[in-house]
């Protein structure tokens, strides 16, 4: 027998021994004196002082009967205990035994879940005083732009977790991602009759499916390990993975143990033993893993070259990408920790799959990946709210400093210096607009990301009327990162019923109600598709109070839709706003803004979302949604 298994085996026997405590209790009673292991002298006691002699006693006749031990009292030395009394030996069933893991799984075990078993160490190592509470989840405090705490906590839980449920997507418009980031940020209660980790769960799994791996995972890391269930572990672990932190899911996996046994969780498993300094322990695993097959060659071939990074490096993987033909977020996550290059056309056939969006919204914002790569994820991510207009110009000063840098990140780059810096304003138009002529390149879809980058850019023009015929485009570029105020500057340059103006009269802050005459005046020269502009300009304008109801009603029906129509849905977020709980509204704002193309929105939600918000006190995020409505319709 070998020295592991000879060890795991009196493992099993000293488990054993746990389950049957009681009656080894039993054995200690039989036992004589135990001897001493000290030297003499140093555990006698001191000699106590002599006593006076007392009479000595009569002398007794006949035979005396030895003394017995009686029942419940400890052995007399020297004197033959009767078995008769001693209590009786538990006895250990099968289910007992049944408890016991295997030899096999008990070779299998780290350090750490050894002690688990044993009862050597707590569930949990934080101290009681020490532990976050549940009463609240979430990293934005309402003082930091987060919802009210205590929004939902009398809300029926049925209700905000079919709308959580429902929620697995992004969402087409980019202030709508916005607010619903915000949302499901916020330090929030959960809503009546609902277990708090079930909510950070659901919650978690919408920041995930919206591509904010890294939010994602600092609302996990609000809530202590010890209390994750299997549906926040998992979401847990995707957050980490999609936003390259791969060892940050090492204290929960550790802990959890042998909870899964899944292929990514025995492989997540070796990598955590691996840099908990079990380093021997993590080979086997991975070994065992590789030839039993729990997980493609290439993932396991991942996971060991991440485990020997923990080590000192004598144990080399080479990475074999033959007959690999399709990329997955495991591969993808350990593939660019590592530094290792993936094959050409791998990573853009996956980018052109239905979910090949995943990666551009993960490798946006992975800080191991150089600048020139992130450029090429950048776009979607600014047109979905991922990134931000100053993270935008940021990532392309990088860009444009780095020597090496090549290909339309780099023209890219310079285009966008020059649309900063020319002295001529015109030059700086025109800089845009080649910027935005790129808007394949620059994230794909309707090219909103080129607009997003350029929004700063937009806002050095002056107002002037010579440039009244790009006033459109500069204002949309603008509202795509919030600048209402430069965008207002140009109310008297604009023409009634052109784009600028159509933008204008939603983001205004202090606009005030608008005429039938001068919405038809926008309609009758509306290119787009179906007029879609012109029906989300009137719903818009609508929803945030800026046509009368008889100006609205007339409208629309020009229109073909009408605004008096009812869904289950726009009840529910009708009511919301009508008791005043804004992040129902949010969340339910946020289901019905759910799909990958303005194509998907209709009229009558940009209505009701604009109208719920506007109610509960978020004018400022309904005229961004309504006037970014219009700007992509």
């Amino acid at each position: 027998m070998s020295g592991k298994r000879y060890g795991a085996s009196v493992l099993a026997i000293a488990l054993a021994g746990v389950l049957g405590g009681a009656g080894l209790a039993g054995f200690a009673g039989a036992q004589g004196k135990p001897e001493s292991l000290l030297p003499p002298g140093f555990d006698d006691p001191a000699p106590a002082p002599s006593p006076r002699p007392s009479p000595a006693p009569a002398p007794q006749t006949g035979n005396a009967p030895p003394p017995v031990s009686q029942p419940g009292t400890a052995p007399v030395p020297g004197v033959p205990v009767d078995p008769s009394t001693l209590p009786p030996m538990p006895s250990i069933t099968r289910g007992d035994l049944s408890r016991l893991p295997s030899l096999e799984a008990l070779e299998n075990m780290s350090t750490e879940e050894l002690d688990r078993l044993l009862g050597l160490k707590p569930k949990s190592d934080i101290p009681a005083g020490a532990r976050r509470a549940l009463t609240r989840i979430g990293v934005l405090a309402t003082d930091e732009g987060g919802l009210p705490p205590s929004a939902l906590a009398n809300q029926p839980d049925k209700l905000v977790r079919a709308v959580l449920a429902g929620t697995r997507g992004p969402m087409v418009s980019r202030w709508g991602h916005i607010l619903m980031r915000r949302a499901l940020a916020s330090r929030l209660a959960a809503p009546l009759g609902m277990d708090p980790i079930e909510f950070a769960a659901l919650r978690v799994g919408v920041l995930n499916g919206m591509g904010e791996y890294a939010l994602a995972r600092a609302v996990v890391q609000d809530v202590d390990s010890a209390d994750w269930s299997p549906s926040l572990t998992q979401e847990a672990l995707n957050a980490y993975l999609g936003s390259g932190d791969i060892t940050g899911a090492c204290p929960a996996v550790r802990l959890q143990g042998s909870a899964r046994e899944d292929g990514e969780w025995q492989m997540w498993q070796a990598i955590c033993n691996a840099y908990a300094g079990e380093s021997a322990l993590a080979a086997s695993q991975l070994d065992r893993a590789l030839f039993r097959g729990v997980a493609p060659r290439i993932d396991v071939l991942l996971a060991r070259r991440f485990a020997g990074a923990a080590g000192r490096g004598q144990r080399g993987v080479q990475i074999e990408w033959n007959g690999v033909e399709d990329l997955n977020p495991w591969r993808f996550g350990l593939a660019t920790a590592l530094g290792e290059p993936l094959p050409d056309g791998l990573l853009d056939g996956a980018m052109k799959d239905k979910g090949g969006a995943y990666y551009a919204r993960a490798g946006a914002l992975l800080p191991m990946l150089p600048a020139t790569q992130r450029a090429t994820f950048a776009g979607r991510a600014a047109r979905e709210g991922i990134m931000s207009a100053d993270a935008m110009v940021d990532l392309y000063s990088e860009v444009y400093a780095d020597p090496a840098a090549s290909g339309d990140p780099q023209t890219h780059a310079a285009t966008l210096r020059e649309a900063y810096l020319a002295a001529d304003p015109g030059a700086r138009i025109a800089a845009m607009e080649r910027l935005w002529a790129a808007g394949a390149a620059l994230g794909g879809g309707d090219g909103y990301g080129a607009r997003v980058l350029t929004a700063y850019a937009a806002a050095r023009i002056p107002a002037d009327a010579a440039h009244a015929d790009t006033a459109g485009e500069l204002i949309a570029a603008m509202l795509a990162a919030g600048l209402d105020g430069n965008a207002v500057r140009w109310s008297n340059v604009v023409d009634e019923g052109s784009l600028g103006w159509a933008l204008i009269a939603l983001a205004n802050p202090r606009g005030g109600e608008v005429g039938q005459g001068a919405v038809e005046s926008f309609t009758s020269s509306d290119d787009s598709d179906g007029a879609r502009k012109s029906a989300f300009l009137v719903a818009g304008l609508a929803g945030t109070g800026r046509l009368s109801e008889g100006d609205a009603n007339a409208l629309a029906g020009d229109l073909d839709f009408d605004l008096a129509r009812e869904t289950r849905w726009s009840r529910a977020i009708a009511r919301a706003a009508e008791v005043g709980n804004p992040t129902l509204v949010v969340f339910l704002a946020g289901l019905g803004m759910q799909g990958t193309s303005w194509q998907q929105m209709t009229p009558l939600h940009l209505y009701h979302i604009t109208a719920a918000l506007t109610r509960v006190g978020m004018q400022a995020e309904a005229r961004m949604i309504a006037a970014e409505a219009v700007a992509r319709g």
